[in-house]
Parts: structure tokens; sequence; C-alpha cells
């Protein structure tokens, strides 16, 4: 089965033809599952239905876990980002290809000892490799224009980034920030998922040029999300399997 994941102002469940509640050890997740051309898709609200949820506070092990059970291989995430490279703009879509991690209280794995043994988890292609390649093929097909790979710096939240805090990240070799991929990027390897996250340039980053703006943020996601959500869907009619990618192996067994 496969999923889709949406950030601010892109998920929409208006036309959902099922609302199915799953319960998880962390707690229980409200999905909605569309039946698109005879295949069931699972979309998951991550901040919850009407933004309710701030990034920081979100239950990524309840969200996660519950995709899992309801048998999800395949997920493409959706985020809305700020550019702090001059080359990203808003408006402009980037394929996430890596991260870096500046989240500080939320819990980033399923295995904290005791009744979850310690594992570890490989982080070397973090954002299926094989999903990446699909989303940039069906892309330019259906003229979705992407305009690059970018690094993604997770942040706490939900305060934006002060303009130091930007220039050390652009130092770094960040290209975007946000605040939600991490821990769901981990969460989905530790459970052998193939995850992609697709990030919508909102905004400039504190510091690298105009103020931000939430009109200009909501317009962004506007211009974009019904072509991208299209290309979701068009890759997983197409067909995925894991044997392209190392995903589903990841733990890494000591």
């Amino acid at each position: 089965m496969k999923a889709i994941i949406g950030g601010t102002g892109v998920y929409n469940a208006s036309s959902s033809n099922e609302i199915k509640k799953v319960s998880t050890k962390y707690g229980d997740v409200e999905l909605d599952i569309v039946n698109i051309h005879g295949e069931d898709i699972v979309f998951l609200a991550r901040h919850g239905k009407g933004h309710s949820v701030p990034p920081h506070l979100i239950n990524y092990r309840a969200n996660m876990m519950a995709l899992k059970k309801l048998g999800v291989n395949y997920i493409y995430a959706t985020a809305a980002v700020g550019s702090s490279n001059e080359k990203y703009a808003p408006g402009d879509i980037v394929v996430i290809k890596d991260f870096l991690d500046f989240t500080k209280s939320r819990p980033v794995t399923f295995y904290e000892g005791g009744d979850e043994p310690v594992k570890h988890v490989d982080m070397s292609d973090p954002y299926c490799k094989n999903m990446r390649e699909k989303f940039y093929e069906k892309a330019k097909i259906m003229g979705l224009s992407i305009k690059g790979d970018a690094v993604y710096v997770c942040t706490e939240g939900p305060r934006f980034e002060t303009a130091k805090e930007i220039q050390m990240f652009r130092n770094l070799g960040g290209d975007v920030v946000g605040m939600t991929t991490v821990p769901e990027v981990i969460l989905a390897k530790e459970l052998g998922m193939c995850y992609s996250t697709i990030g919508i340039i909102t905004n400039w980053c504190t510091g690298i040029k105009d103020d931000i703006s939430i009109h200009d943020i909501q317009a962004s996601i506007n211009k974009n999300k019904e072509k991208m959500t299209n290309v979701f869907i068009e890759v997983f009619k197409e067909g995925l399997d894991q044997e392209n990618c190392n995903c589903k192996n990841s733990i890494i067994e000591l």
C-alpha cells in the first residue's frame, strides 16, 4: 500500500472514501483512505486536520506505526520549507536528498531499550533513491518543474529561525529549512518503508532576502500542491518495488 503525508496547507481530504482510525502503542491516528483508479492510497494530515498540532508536538511514532500497520511500504511526504539558498526561490519545488537534524525534544526512534532492544539504522540514503528518481521522471513527463536536490535542515519550531542560525545552516551545507522531516524519515527507515520528501519553497529564510509573508507561503503551496499530488499518484499507479533500494534492510544489527 502507498501513502501521502501532507504538511502545511497541502492536505485536502474532501474526496476521502473512508476515514480509518488506527490504534498503536503510541496513540491513535486518523487516516483517510482514497480509492484512485482502483488502488487505495492512504492520506495522512501531518499536523492534524485544520493544522491543529505544532511540529514539535506531532506524534510521529504513532503516525508512522499506523501507516505500517495498514501495510504501507511507500510514502511520499510534502513539506513547506524556507530557502537559505539563493538558487531556490519561493514557488520552486525541490527533492530532498539529505538532512541536518537540529531538533531538540522529540522521540526519534522506536528502539529505546527495555522492551525494544537498542538498534541502529543506516542513514546513507535517508530519502529513498528509487522514489526520488521516479518522481523526477514522472514530473518531467507531466510538466511539473523541479528546481533540484536540496539538503533539509530540520529545526524544532514552532518559531522561525534567526538570521545567525540561518547563516550557520548555510555554512553547514543546508539549502532549505523546515520543522518536520525529523524524525519522520528516521522512523520510516526503522520500519523498512521507502520514504521520499518533496519540498515546496514558500519563503526566503530570515536574513536572506525579503521578510517572511504568510500570504506568499500559501500562494506557493496552492500553486503546486495539486500537480505534486498528481505526480505522486502516477508514480504509485506505475508501480514501485523495494528491490532497487536498501530501505527495507536499513536496520544494522550489532
